[in-house]
Formats: structure tokens, C-alpha cells, sequence
């Protein structure tokens, strides 16, 4: 069946063009400009509280430790905090598939299956059909804190979080002129990087970073994450964030597999097959996902050193779900992969989706396949905004797969007024991240969450 949105799709150029200059009636572009919090807004450490009710309890004092560490990283771990202060905004009704956390963070280097470096999105937890602008501004939000953090001053937080907008405009108006196919081929080159940093010590360091990325394969992986014990080869035991799965879980993770290889194409389960089961373990990942049951398996296939680790995360309902209208997916793992499948200009070929004990919904897909990100801390203000920039034209690139990238277009125009508009608003959000993450030191000293710092 289709949606209003692939009804829209099908319309002539200019009638798509016309739709965007529409929105403007409704929520013109200098109103992105304002922070208005709720009146009732909820207190940001019950938000994290809530989201941590049925994660595994013993390691949310890691997601509170590595949450209180910076108001960056505070920010990357609350999307439910910042979903629920956009929803109370007004949109635009330009629906695009969300990355949901387009955080600066979560933009890096990975390979293509052509073995190509590229430069993309890398975090689909929360990924969801909604307007445009929330992604674009929790990317200019995250630019803003990041600027500050670095010491730069207001004005250069400011012009930063602008040129992520900047970038993102631009980008959308080019791939407007585009046709489909041109659009859906559209990659953003990792080596794009390497023009963008101005010193020559950061350059060299950049130059480190994607060398580093390209020896990330499954055999660096191997020799990282794996060792030999009485002559076979199993995941290492590195607690609390690597530990082995136990023998309950590893027969869940076996009895499961079976369904997650129904997910992937047949030529893909029959490479898949070419593999054996070799071991499992618990795996903590990230900042926000901390507390939510993630293993990896090690598989063999040839022999013990042609590896392929896939990693199986715990898919639950995304933070946006609540504030939008009804998705497409019912599955939570399938809603990430064919979000992340949307997205991502080549997406890992293993993604696939399943249901494990008591119903959870996990996804799969291959784990650190040649990966990098560049060193946000310390960038001076020429490379953060230039960094910036490129972030924002990788989401133009994403979102102008699944959205009306005319209509989006013409909405965003000529001018630099949405532009400046969302610049100030992420100003406003990062004095509001500064204080949530304040709060939250508060709560942890007050004793009323425990925090494990470091970790």
C-alpha cells in the first residue's frame, strides 16, 4: 500500500517543488530558530531511568559513568531526552527516513563491500520515518557542544553548527537536480577527509586514521578480540566488556542463527553457510546502548584463520516512535536493518533481523568491518567546522534517498535563513545539553543513580 509521502514522489518536479514552498506557510524556516522547552518537560534523568528498566541492571552504572564523562557524551546517550524536546517543536511534515541519532559522532569511516573506504552514518538504533529537521538538528546540536568543549568560543560553536546546516542545504538542493538512480549511487568518499584538516600534525594524523581503518579487517579483528586456548581459537575474556555468552545464551544464539539466515538474500545465506559456529560472548557497545544484551559470534570458515565476526545487538522500540505517527516495521530488528539498509550508501551485506528468548528482537550484522572516526576532541575551529560541513552533506545524502529531496529542497531555498535559524537553536540546545548533563553529575552524587566512570 501506498503512503501519502510515495504519493508525493510521483508528482511532477515542480509540483513536488511547489509542496516544499508550501511548508513554509506552516512552519516557516526562521521558526527553527526557537527553543521552547515544555512546561511539563520531564526531568532528564527520570528519561534515562525509564529506558533503563528492562536493561540488564548490572551495567547501567557503565552508561551512566561514560554519559557523565562530557555534555558530548551526555548527548549521544539521550535521544529520548532530545526527542521528546523536538516533538513539542513544530515540523515541517517532510517525512524522510530518520537516522535518529545523527550525532557527530556517528558519522565515520567504514568499507564497502567492494572493499572501498567510505565516509557515512554508523549508528541505526533508533532509525525512524519522521521530519526532516530533527536529524539536522541534533547534527548541529552535537556540533555546537562539540565546539564548546574544545574551548572555541560562541561565535565559532555558532558558525560550526551553521555550516553542518550549510552543508546539508547545499547537498539537498544538488541531489534535488538529480535523478533516482543518481541519487540512490550517491557515496561520499572517505578520502574527502583528508582536504578538510588544515595543520599538518592533524593531517598526518587523519592520514594514520584512515591507514589504521583500512587494516580493520576481520583478521585485525581476530587478533584483537580472539586468542588460542589448548589449541582452539575463542573470544577472550575481558570483563565487564567482554565476557563469554554462557552456555544458555550460546544455545539461544545457535537456535537463533537459523532464523536470522531467513533474513538475508539466498546468494548471502549461502556464503553464510560456507561458516561454522565457533563462539559467542557479551559485548558492551557504545554510550546510549549500554545495558541492552549484545553478543558477537565468531565464525570460521575455510580454516580458523578465515574469521567473520557478526555482532548481535538487541533492537528495541525507537525513541521516536512515541512522538510520530505508526512506522512500517512491527519487528524492531527489522525496522533497524531496512533503516540502515535505506540509508547507508553500501550497507553491510550480513545485516538480517530476529526474534531471541522471551521475544526480544535482536539484529545482526558484521562486526568492525575496516572502521574509523575522526578525532573531534581538540579540533581546532577551521576543522570542526569543515568536519562539520561534510556531516552535514553525508545526512543530505542519506536522507535524499528516502525523502522528497525537491520538496525538502525547496523548503530549505536559496537563502541562508534555515541555515542560521538551526545554528541558533543548537546554540540554545547546548546550553540546555550543558545543564541535563549537570544534572545528571548531580543525581549520581546525590547517590540516586550509580555511576561507574572510566569503564
Amino acid at each position: 500500500m501506498s503512503t501519502p509521502e510515495d504519493r508525493a514522489h510521483r508528482g511532477t518536479p515542480e509540483d513536488r517543488a511547489r509542496r516544499g514552498r508550501h511548508a513554509r506557510k506552516k512552519v516557516p524556516r526562521s521558526v527553527h530558530a526557537l527553543w521552547v522547552p515544555s512546561a511539563d518537560r520531564p526531568d532528564p534523568v527520570a528519561v534515562l531511568e525509564r529506558q533503563g528498566r528492562d536493561r540488564l541492571p548490572e551495567l547501567l552504572p557503565i552508561r551512566y559513568g561514560r554519559m557523565a564523562a562530557s555534555p558530548l557524551a551526555f548527548l549521544r546517550g539521550a535521544t529520548a531526552v532530545m526527542a521528546a524536546d523536538l516533538a513539542v517543536q513544530p515540523h515541517t511534515g517532510l517525512t524522510v527516513q530518520l537516522c535518529g541519532d545523527a550525532h557527530l559522532l556517528n558519522f565515520g569511516l567504514y568499507a564497502s563491500p567492494q572493499r572501498a573506504l567510505l565516509f557515512d552514518l554508523n549508528d541505526f538504533d533508533e532509525t525512524f520515518p519522521g521530519p526532516f529537521e530533527w536529524d539536522v538538528k541534533r547534527l548541529a546540536a552535537s556540533v555546537a557542544v562539540a565546539a564548546r568543549e574544545n574551548g572555541h568560543s560562541s561565535a565559532k560553536a555558532r558558525a560550526a553548527a551553521q555550516a553542518a546546516v550549510t552543508g546539508y542545504r547545499t547537498a539537498m538542493r544538488r541531489l534535488a537536480g538529480l535523478g533516482e538512480l543518481a541519487v540512490w549511487y550517491e557515496q561520499v568518499d572517505g578520502e574527502r577527509l583528508l582536504p578538510l584538516v588544515h595543520s599538518a600534525r592533524r593531517r598526518r594524523r587523519l592520514e594514520s586514521s584512515l591507514t589504521r581503518a583500512r587494516r580493520r579487517t576481520s583478521l585485525h579483528a581476530l587478533g584483537k578480540l580472539t586468542e588460542v586456548v589448548d589449541g582452539r581459537r575463542r573470544i577472550i575474556h575481558d570483563p565487564p566488556l567482554l565476557e563469554p555468552a554462557g552456555a544458555p545464551d550460546t544455545a539461544s544464539l545457535r537456535k537463533t542463527f537459523s532464523d536470522y539466515r531467513s533474513t538475508l538474500p539466498e546468494e548471502r545465506r549461502h556464503l553464510l553457510d560456507r561458516y561454522r559456529f565457533v563462539d559467542a560472548a557479551r559485548k558492551i557497545v557504545g554510550i546510549g546502548s549500554v545495558g541492552l544484551r549484545c553478543f558477537i559470534v565468531l565464525l570460521a570458515g575455510r580454516d580458523a584463520d578465515d574469521p567473520l565476526i557478526l555482532q548481535i545487538k538487541e533492537a528495541r522500540t525507537s525513541v521516536l516512535e512515541e512522538h510520530l505517527p505508526s512506522g512500517p516495521y512491527v519487528h524492531p530488528g527489522h525496522r533497524v536493518v531496512a533503516g540502515q539498509r535505506l540509508l547507508q550508501s553500501a550497507p553491510d551485506i550480513f545485516l538480517g533481523w530476529m526474534s531471541g528468548p522471551q521475544g526480544r528482537a535482536f539484529y545482526w550484522r558484521r562486526l568492525r568491518d575496516t572502521k574509523g572516526s575522526a578525532e573531534v576532541a581538540g579540533m581546532d575551529p577551521g576543522d570542526l567546522l569543515a568536519y562539520a560541513r561534510l556531516c552535514g552533506t553525508t545526512l543530505a545524502r542519506a536522507h535524499g534517498r528516502s525523502g522528497d529531496r525537491i520538496a525538502i529542497a525547496a523548503y530549505l531555498g536559496a537563502a541562508d535563513t534555515f541555515d542560521r535559524a538551526v545554528a541558533d537553536f543548537a546554540l540554545a540546545y547546548a546550553d540546555r545539553t550543558v545543564a541535563d548533563h549537570a544534572a545528571l553529575g548531580a543525581a549520581i552524587a546525590a547517590g540516586v543513580v550509580a555511576a561507574e566512570p572510566g569503564v
